[in-house]
């Protein structure tokens, strides 16, 4: 088999897969909490760790709430059974920067990444990201480039493939929608906070050999479920997140 053609076959298998590989990194983040300890030996240390690290996060989360909220229907969607695209998004986050959706998800991987303190995580997970995305956007791209020509190789020539350019951003050619950026984002969205709460637990329990629950992540656990579940119901039970055309 043709180099090419290999990679072309991965692409496919991993934009198929997106969704579930980061959770082979599980093991990985696990084994970076068996020698796991307290900044200076402080609880309140650790806990302003884990909300700047979910600071980072929360900039992947803004960034895909953004992509989300001003895109058409049809496009950066979540498809996994095959490639499609009805539209060619070059405006907006789009402008400066070619796959913006993947960019989120690289912060957010970046922040749960920094929360063990240990200086390998992030390092092996930026790694494996990039490795793991090339083969999908090299796979994406040629589809977009037979589908929409010139016009994609066009606006490739101009845009980055993940580090931004700032200088070429062109408003979005929607107004930015909050509705559909919640119906799309909320399960990402409560995810990682999940994560959060997840992992401040295990990081407990690695020093103190018995569960503890932190107060303050409770709360922000509880506030994500109650998040979730209005979400689910306002999108399953209702119409009022459904914006047409979106």
């Amino acid at each position: 088999m043709r180099i090419i053609d290999k990679l072309r076959k991965d692409g496919d298998f991993l934009f198929r897969w997106r969704s579930y590989f980061p959770l082979l990194t599980l093991p990985l983040i696990m084994a970076s909490y068996i020698n796991f300890s307290y900044p200076a030996n402080s609880y309140f240390l650790n806990l302003l760790w884990g909300l700047g690290c979910f600071a980072v996060s929360f900039v992947g989360i803004a960034i895909r709430i953004i992509v989300s909220g001003t895109v058409p229907e049809g496009t950066s969607g979540r498809n996994t059974k095959a490639q499609k695209a009805s539209a060619l998004n070059t405006s907006g986050l789009y402008s400066v920067v070619r796959n913006p959706l993947y960019l989120g998800n690289y912060f957010i991987a970046l922040g749960i990444s920094l929360l063990p303190r240990e200086w390998y995580l992030p390092v092996i997970i930026s790694l494996a990201f990039f490795l793991y995305y090339e083969r999908i956007i090299a796979r994406e791209e040629e589809f977009l480039e037979e589908k929409f020509g010139d016009r994609f190789r066009a606006w490739a020539a101009m845009t980055s493939v993940i580090i931004p350019h700032i200088s070429g951003y062109q408003r979005s050619q929607l107004l930015f929608s909050l509705k559909t950026a919640l119906r799309k984002e909320f399960h990402g969205i409560f995810g990682v906070i999940a994560t959060f709460f997840l992992m401040d637990l295990i990081g407990v329990y690695s020093v103190q050999r018995r569960l503890v629950l932190n107060s303050f992540w409770i709360y922000f656990f509880f506030a994500g479920v109650l998040f979730y579940i209005i979400m689910m119901i306002l999108k399953k039970k209702t119409k009022i997140l459904s914006v047409e055309g979106r």
